[in-house]
């Protein structure tokens, strides 16, 4: 546990310095209807996670705990990740050069791990060839923007990103992948420090330089990690289901309805949860309670029974399905119901640097 209490320190303190940054660029977030905030928010400040996340892992590569192909999979792919929505956070880039940008991070991860390894179904090891190489890079693309998508809300993103990396990290040392442990626990502290000053009410948001790299880092670390344990893509889908299910099933029931899918919107199940229940810090807390104490112990189990990995996923899958589509997941009913009091309570940070 050592690196997180390195990089716990060292996120939250680069995080404060950018948000001072942003603020005296004035690159906020400016409140309009689909927005879940009320006061103009300075939005970028995941530049704290990436900075801090990539120093660690090019210490990591250097003393030989991660591999030098996985380390600057993770460099190359994420710096290009972070540098497009470092972009986006301050002047917004067209969506076709993003998503260019995204398949390109995606292609260069791929080629520095070779691409992904076979995929274990019950007792069966599956080598999938380039059928598995084309989910590979669509999956990986998927993750950067579904991540995007699900930082909605305040701490959402943040939590999930500390709640994920810091028990996938765990389920990775006892599988005897300490380097790649390592990484997710570095991921674990980083993202910890950003919550700091992300926490409800928030006073900087993630914004598209965190979100988009998060999913990306998870991405690679999954396959990463499947090449050495086969196995271990279950724990990881499992780990990060709550916003798997959430995004899949949002775009899906909105494509079928005929909405403008790939248009901003306020329509997920976590969306909806905050304003039913007028706070997002009742959403965030239990959204970490889910993964802690529901979706670790299932990973774990796919973990200790590998072969039944698949069964597990679908244990876990299946209730957050029906939750999700419970809080309407995918369908725009924000007209009845009332705005998070979080919000209307917020001081505006202008007045506060």
């Amino acid at each position: 546990m050592r690196v997180i209490a390195i990089t716990f320190p060292a996120s939250a303190l680069v995080t404060l310095l950018v948000r001072f940054y942003l603020v005296r660029r004035r690159v906020l977030d400016i409140p309009n209807e689909r927005s879940s905030h009320s006061a103009p928010t300075p939005r970028g400040g995941g530049v704290a996670i990436v900075v801090v996340f990539l120093l660690s892992v090019l210490f990591f590569v250097q003393r030989g705990a991660i591999s030098g192909s996985l380390g600057w999979a993770l460099i190359g792919g994420g710096m290009a990740l972070a540098a497009v929505g470092f972009l986006d956070d301050h002047t917004r880039v067209p969506a076709r050069l993003r998503l260019l940008i995204h398949f390109a991070a995606a292609t260069w991860a791929l080629w520095r791990i070779d691409g992904m390894g076979p995929l274990q179904l019950g007792w069966i090891t599956w080598d999938w060839g380039w059928g598995g190489q084309l989910v590979a890079l669509v999956g990986l693309v998927w993750m950067i923007n579904l991540y995007n998508f699900m930082d909605g809300i305040d701490g959402i993103a943040g939590v999930e990103a500390v709640c994920a990396s810091g028990l996938g990290g765990l389920l990775l040392a006892g599988a005897g992948l300490g380097g790649i442990a390592a990484g997710a626990l570095a991921l674990a502290g980083a993202s910890a420090g950003f919550l700091v000053w992300n926490w409800p009410p928030a006073k900087v948001f993630m914004g598209d330089v965190g979100s988009g790299f998060l999913g990306f880092v998870f991405g690679v670390l999954a396959i990463s990690s499947a090449k050495e344990r086969p196995w271990l893509l279950w724990p990881w889908l499992i780990l990060l289901s709550v916003f798997i299910v959430d995004s899949a099933l949002t775009l899906m029931r909105r494509f079928l309805a005929g909405a403008r899918w790939y248009e901003g919107h306020c329509s997920h199940a976590y969306q909806h949860a905050a304003r039913r229940w007028s706070s997002h810090s009742k959403v965030t807390f239990t959204i970490a309670a889910v993964n802690i104490i529901w979706l670790f112990p299932i990973a774990l189990g796919a973990c200790v029974w590998p072969a039944v990995g698949p069964l597990f996923a679908a244990v876990a899958l299946v209730p957050l399905a029906y939750t999700a589509l419970r809080y309407d997941a995918g369908q725009d009913t924000s007209a009845t119901e009332g705005a998070g009091s979080e919000a209307e309570v917020r001081v505006a940070v202008l007045s506060e640097v």
